[in-house]
């Protein structure tokens, strides 16, 4: 069974940094798509960054500049890093990714899932 743990959340003054992780555990053959959303209070979830398989990235425009998504495929894991933050940044992340796993009855299999979100609070 495939699971997300995303960390690195935490509260932070406007201008700092964070870098937030998303580990997948499980047979995961390959992570295709990746993304990170998030979902401030009283709003609705909105993507943040996200990277094809093909490597194309699209971001969020206020986070064009600031932030940068990536990933360590050897950990399962994809990143988004984000300076320079601000108050309005100040929401629930949440990392999706696209896998391809290992069914021992079907072979490759291609799944997608959520994490359960790091709060990020930027003071002023």
């Amino acid at each position: 069974q495939v699971q997300l743990v995303e960390s690195g959340g935490g509260e932070v003054q406007a201008g700092g940094s964070l870098r937030l992780s998303c580990a997948a555990s499980g047979n995961i053959f390959r992570i295709n798509e990746m993304g990170w959303y998030r979902q401030a209070p009283g709003k609705q979830r909105e993507l943040v960054a996200t990277e094809t398989s093909g490597g194309r990235t699209n971001y969020l425009d206020s986070a064009k500049g600031r932030f940068t998504i990536s990933r360590d495929n050897a950990k399962n894991t994809v990143y988004l890093q984000m300076n320079s933050l601000k108050p309005d940044d100040t929401a629930v992340y949440y990392c999706h990714l696209a896998l391809t796993v290992l069914s021992g009855s079907i072979g490759e299999q291609d799944i997608d899932r959520w994490g359960k979100g790091t709060l990020v609070t930027v003071s002023s």
